[in-house]
């Protein structure tokens, strides 16, 4: 291996590489031996050759060739929702309609799911695992025991099954306490068999408290419908990996045994809520990237991808493309009208008296105006040479 002198740092640094590949280029170097100086320089130089050369070049429309990179695949892109790869029964929205509620920055994703990852033995062993899972999956009364009605004497007796609820670790006195004050009554027990009733009798009130009994969560999290649990192989090794049904990412990072590092959900706003609006950026760069590659559409540069997520966060939440996000927004009056509901923008622009300044690309194009981009925003002037003297640069 090659020791990071001064003099390799020297010339290192002396680049104009961002932080992130001197780092690598650091790396390379002490990952070989008996590097010499001359070739450190060869080696910075190329990188920074390299790096200078993908630049962008001033005034190139970034916006149209992104839209163009992203709406092109984005034509070949499949209308169907698929099972999750190697998940039984466990449905996720995939292909366009995913990538529309990306740029549209639902509120809800239509299958929201989380992959929850675990830590040290939690990972490692199936019974700890499961425990995971039952504080996460949302455990209902047809998953503890039967339900049954006696409409003669008013009564609701719950049967509860003994195996379920020592493996759900879930105690009698939990379910009927639980029951009490969700549903305000009276119980009694009878071994594992839970009764109640309607204060008056009334038939009406006896279909609706069962109906209301129906819907409480005895343990785990209300949004959380189903968890899967896989052995995974991973880079570390295998390891249990959890995916659920629904998705509530604040509440399951502060359970037991949950990686909170690399935990994640589908869903942005979640994200943006919990971890802000960094780590949202970052998860609609992947996302987007995801279901790019999973129609086989992976050679879309992430650049542009990181594009639509700067625009969509860069006020500090999360804005959708369409009309009710930034296309809906912009200062000029032409350019929203050239999105949607063209009339209604016009108008609403006559009444309040809005003036357009005509700066962007879009209500240039609309007036005829050369626009501001690659060599519309060059001018060229003529100038005279003096007899004998020499044209400048």
């Amino acid at each position: 291996m090659t020791k990071i002198t001064d003099d390799i740092e020297a010339i290192v640094e002396d680049t104009e590489l961002p932080r992130r590949l001197k780092d690598e280029v650091y790396e390379t170097i002490e990952s070989r031996d008996g590097i010499s100086l001359e070739q450190v320089t060869d080696i910075a130089k190329a990188v920074e050759h390299r790096y200078l050369d993908t630049r962008v070049d001033p005034l190139d429309p970034v916006g149209t060739v992104s839209a163009q990179s992203i709406g092109e695949p984005g034509t070949q892109m499949t209308m169907n929702t698929f099972h999750y790869a190697g998940v039984a029964e466990m449905d996720v929205t995939q292909g366009l309609p995913r990538l529309i509620e990306l740029v549209d920055a639902r509120k809800t994703p239509d299958t929201p799911i989380m992959t929850v990852y675990l830590e040290d033995e939690y990972a490692e062993n199936r019974e700890k695992a499961h425990e995971v899972v039952w504080n996460i999956e949302a455990t209902k009364i047809l998953a503890l025991g039967d339900i049954s009605t006696n409409v003669a004497d008013m009564i609701v007796s719950i049967n509860l099954n003994e195996d379920t609820l020592e493996e759900r670790m879930i105690t009698i006195d939990e379910v009927a306490s639980i029951i009490e004050d969700s549903l305000g009554v009276q119980t009694t027990q009878q071994g594992s068999v839970i009764e109640f009733g309607p204060d008056q009798p009334s038939y009406r009130k006896l279909l609706q408290l069962v109906e209301e009994l129906r819907e409480i969560v005895f343990k785990g999290i209300e949004e959380i419908s189903r968890v899967v649990i896989r052995r995974e192989s991973l880079d570390d090794g295998e390891e249990f990996v959890l995916y659920t049904e629904g998705s509530a990412f604040s509440d399951t990072l502060e359970i037991e045994g949950v990686d909170a590092s690399r935990t994640t959900c589908n869903n942005i706003h979640e994200i943006y809520r919990t971890l802000g609006v960094e780590a949202a950026r970052e998860s609609i760069i992947e996302e987007t990237m995801d279901t790019l590659e999973e129609q086989g559409l992976g050679d879309v540069n992430v650049r542009h991808l990181m594009l639509v997520a700067d625009i969509m966060t860069n006020r500090g939440t999360i804005e959708s493309i369409g009309r009710h996000g930034i296309s809906g927004s912009k200062e000029s009056v032409l350019a929203r009208a050239a999105f949607e509901v063209t009339v209604n923008h016009l108008l609403d622009a006559a009444i309040h008296g809005e003036v357009d300044d005509l700066n962007g690309v879009i209500e240039n194009v609309i007036v005829g105006k050369p626009i501001k981009l690659g060599t519309g925003d060059v001018n060229l002037r003529m100038g005279s040479v003096s007899r004998g003297a020499e044209p400048s640069d």
